[in-house]
């Protein structure tokens, strides 16, 4: 799945602001996975880490009982699928999310092959969505190195280097520059210097076509 920082002369710019352990972003990725495969030749898309649970909302997921009712709700409108290893750190109730091991670990992967943005941003939520495992534990990015056909090796050596690290933190004043204040966020950048969410968490892929061509046509491109 394509996807980059950088400008290819005659395509749209998107920004995608995530965060990888965000329920919604979870559900929404299916649809934005197929939204930007079948709009590939057109759009060049960003994937940046928003920061959810940073600072005083590290903490416990027993601190946040509304998981449950909020992961039923996305279910329901989204199809997502919340797998057992998941569900057991829901019940367990001590395992702790913490947004910026999580950005780390997206912009060490990402320096791999930024292109691969999207893909590795999904392969992270299935590892924590479906397997329950930890996105603050090297041998998570070592699997998903491996299943995306990057180098295992140096995505865990790069861990919490202080280069990736320089990189989430620049993700998180990004987003916030970017007005993005929950997640998913889907932005359209115009030539004029616009910048227009479009979208929305339950948004199909024909639904987010749909919306891209409107923005096309009320803004300038890049």
């Amino acid at each position: 799945m394509q996807s980059t920082g950088s400008k290819t002369a005659g395509t749209t710019q998107l920004t995608y602001v995530f965060d990888a352990y965000c329920g919604w972003c979870f559900g929404f990725g299916p649809a934005l996975t197929e939204f930007v495969r079948q709009n590939a030749d057109s759009i060049d898309l960003s994937v940046v880490s928003g920061g959810l649970f940073t600072g005083d909302r590290v903490a416990p997921m027993s601190s946040a009982p509304y998981l449950k009712s909020a992961n039923a709700t996305i279910a329901a409108q989204t199809g997502a699928i919340f797998g057992d290893g998941y569900s057991q750190l829901v019940s367990d109730g001590r395992f702790v999310m913490d947004s910026t091991d999580a950005a780390i670990g997206l912009a060490a992967l990402r320096t791999q092959d930024p292109t691969r943005a999207l893909d590795i941003a999904k392969a992270m939520q299935t590892a924590f969505y479906r397997d329950g495992r930890s996105l603050s534990d090297p041998e998570t990015y070592r699997a998903i190195a491996k299943s995306l056909g990057l180098d295992p090796s140096a995505a865990v050596s790069s861990l919490f280097t202080a280069d990736s690290k320089d990189a989430a933190r620049a993700d998180f004043v990004r987003a916030r520059r970017l007005g993005a204040t929950s997640f998913p966020t889907l932005l359209f950048h115009g030539s004029d210097g616009s910048v227009v969410k479009f979208g929305s968490p339950t948004s199909t892929a024909a639904d987010l076509t749909r919306d891209l061509k409107t923005c096309v046509r009320a803004y300038a491109v890049a």
